[in-house]
């Protein structure tokens, strides 16, 4: 959170060439694992499975592996093994001292995915998975069996514990297996592997590449729900069996799966998919490269649209549906089930995480290789055709009304003949309520602020006066008659209460913009229990946001950072401000910030931190949160008193001093 605030050079004084570090080995890894897992969290630990487990996979892809296993011990420890090649064992010719496996494992950006000579397509590509690995664990054992030898080495947090040695011969051997415990001083004292998580990812990866068998092992002291203890994964059907899994008993808009396989031309790869269009979807859609799962789509992703897209528009005009222009891809993409897996050499992707394929020739390619198989789907079987095309045009008729809808309330709301909105609303340019957002702002002073930060197409003004009335302890008259919130109700346009209708709302995003103090967070919760009561959907629907303004500007020679909070601020004085004199200004409120500042730090996406408000996991049901919310801001204040004593214990006395 704290490089959203901060801006400005390094520092200027005392800045000559001692202050130049150069980071060697794996301790880039150690200062800054975010950059190469994605962040410290449990979906950047799971990451560490996922780069040993991908190395194993591109052994299995490129024929030279049949079986890969996964084994979860008491302690965190996994272990992953593959009777492929094995890593490469002689001293590297570059570093006479050292091994190819010791490079590998210590060194960024060494493999041998760099060239298409080991490896024709790959998941690994910069030459960082394992070694990252090796530099983010307590613990690393590497056992590589090669000609009939056994040979192992041990490493902890990036560096060897011991040399390679020559354990021994091994007859019915080979391949390499990879042992590691993550590094608590990373991820903290509680982090630990989720082993039905694992088990969802080994066995999708058997899904991803016929010819490999995956067996999963686990402690059974470590389960504890109904993830099995063993299990082996192999699926002739590929991407066929995983769809059908995933759709179950659900009825579908055609009997038969759109599936299939097709290789690129000049053994430029193979795509391979499976697309089903349930009448009500569940599971979602998943993309791969090179067995790495790609959650964020990207480029084969678009491949697939347009070849579906332009695919049922060409049987439309076939079948003479004048509607068939209309079509758009969301139409036939949206609710559908889609598998794709691609291998293609040298993939780009958006970041080592590895989220988003961003190779340019990945569209065309897929899109090239499907759409004659879609054509032929729709042909061959006239029938199965038809029902498909119903049930796009079903899709493509109510997108166009409920469009039409929200055009035809937005014009009225926005009409001085029809519908008057508040005067000191400020509204943004665009019609379409896409993309759009609502900042509402306590008073005058900081509205006037924020129209001058704003973007004037996308972002919307609302002033409020003041802390707006409490609506869990007045009566529904008072909160009829009152007018911040009939002002309120007016701007977004969608109504309250029973009348509330989401869809009718005239902004995508809502943001209680307040200021950084007791006062302004007094007001947002206000503001958050005057929508959990009002307009519970849009909540439930992610629509309402909590900006995140600085409540310091914190600045020393050419270094300018700003703090979200007394905590953060020693942060920044203990880091960034180190044995500097640091001169601090503390905002009173949103409306001391100049228009450049409030932009830069609160409202500009590409800069900003936002809290989008949802109800908890646990708080599913909403008479749980109901009550809640009714203990801490109803008319009983019994019941407040109460909350507060109970959980007095829980609050740090450091926070309170401060």
């Amino acid at each position: 959170m704290s490089d959203l605030f901060a801006s400005g050079a390094l520092p200027t004084q005392e800045y000559d060439a001692h202050s130049i570090e150069v980071l060697e080995g794996l301790e880039p890894v150690r200062r800054r694992p975010g950059m190469y897992i994605g962040g410290i969290d449990e979906r950047a630990l799971h990451h560490l499975a996922a780069e040993v487990l991908d190395n194993s996979m591109d052994e299995a892809v490129a024929g030279f592996a049949t079986r890969i296993e996964m084994t979860l011990e008491a302690g965190n420890r996994l272990t992953i093994s593959d009777n492929g090649r094995g890593i490469p064992i002689d001293p590297h010719p570059k570093y006479p001292g050292k091994s190819a496996l010791e490079v590998i494992l210590t060194m960024l950006h060494s493999g041998g995915k760099f060239s298409n000579k080991a490896y024709a397509t790959s998941g690994g590509l910069h030459g960082v998975g394992v070694s990252v690995v090796n530099a983010l664990s307590s613990s690393t054992v590497v056992e590589v069996a090669r000609n009939k030898e056994l040979y192992r080495q041990s490493f902890s947090r990036g560096e060897p514990v011991s040399k390679l040695e020559l354990i021994g011969p091994t007859q019915n051997r080979r391949g390499t297996t990879t042992s590691f415990v993550p590094d608590t001083e990373i991820f903290g004292s509680d982090a630990a592997f989720k082993p039905a998580r694992l088990y969802r990812l080994a066995r999708s990866k058997a899904y991803l590449f016929a010819g490999v068998e995956i067996r999963w092992r686990c402690d059974p002291g470590l389960i504890s729900d109904d993830t099995p203890a063993e299990a082996v994964f192999q699926f002739p059907g590929g991407l066929a069996d995983h769809l059908k899994e995933q759709i179950g008993e659900r009825n579908c808009a055609t009997a038969e799966f759109f599936t299939g396989q097709q290789d690129f031309p000049n053994a430029q790869g193979r795509v391979e998919w499976a697309v089903a269009w349930p009448l009500w979807s569940e599971g979602g859609s998943s993309y791969y490269c090179n067995t790495i799962p790609t959650p964020d789509g990207g480029t084969h992703e678009q491949g697939i649209r347009a070849a579906l897209t332009r695919g049922i528009r060409a049987f439309a005009e076939l079948n003479g549906h004048k509607k068939a222009k209309d079509i758009q891809a969301d139409d036939i993409v949206t609710g559908a089930e889609i598998k794709l897996s691609v291998f293609i050499r040298e993939p780009q992707f958006q970041s080592q995480t590895k989220d988003r394929l961003t190779s340019p020739d990945a569209a065309r390619l897929v899109e090239t290789a499907i759409r004659d198989h879609f054509d032929h789907f729709l042909a061959d079987n006239m029938e199965r055709g038809r029902a498909l095309l119903a049930f796009v045009l079903d899709r493509m008729d109510e997108r166009l009304r409920r469009r039409a809808e929200r055009e035809i309330k937005r014009k009225t709301a926005t009409s001085p003949r029809k519908l008057r909105l508040p005067g000191k609303l400020t509204d943004c340019a665009n019609d379409d309520p896409s993309g759009t957002e609502l900042f509402i702002v306590e008073g005058d002073s900081a509205g006037g602020s924020a129209k001058q930060a704003r973007n004037r197409k996308t972002q919307a003004i609302l002033p409020i006066r003041g802390k707006i009335l409490n609506v869990a302890s007045a009566s529904a008259d008072k909160i009829r008659g009152n007018q911040e919130i009939a002002d309120l109700a007016l701007a977004l346009g969608c109504g309250t209460g029973d009348r509330c209708d989401p869809d009718a709302l005239r902004y995508e995003r809502i943001v209680i913009m307040t200021d950084a103090d007791v006062d302004g967070a007094h007001i947002a919760t206000l503001l958050m229990t005057f929508f959990f009561r009002e307009m519970p959907e849009l909540v439930r629907r992610g629509c309402l946001y909590l900006a995140q303004p600085p409540l310091y500007r914190l600045s020393a020679g050419g270094t300018v950072a700003y703090a979200k909070d007394d905590a953060h601020r020693g942060e920044l004085e203990a880091a960034l401000f180190k044995n500097k004199k640091v001169d601090v200004s503390r905002f009173k409120g949103l409306g001391e910030m100049n228009p450049q500042q409030l932009r830069e730090t609160t409202m500009d996406p590409k800069t900003r931190s936002m809290i989008r408000i949802t109800l908890p996991e646990e708080y599913q049901e909403q008479h749980k949160v109901r009550d809640l919310v009714e203990r801490l801001m109803g008319r009983n204040p019994e019941h407040r008193f109460a909350f507060i004593q109970s959980h007095a214990a829980e609050v740090d006395e450091e926070s309170i001093d401060a």
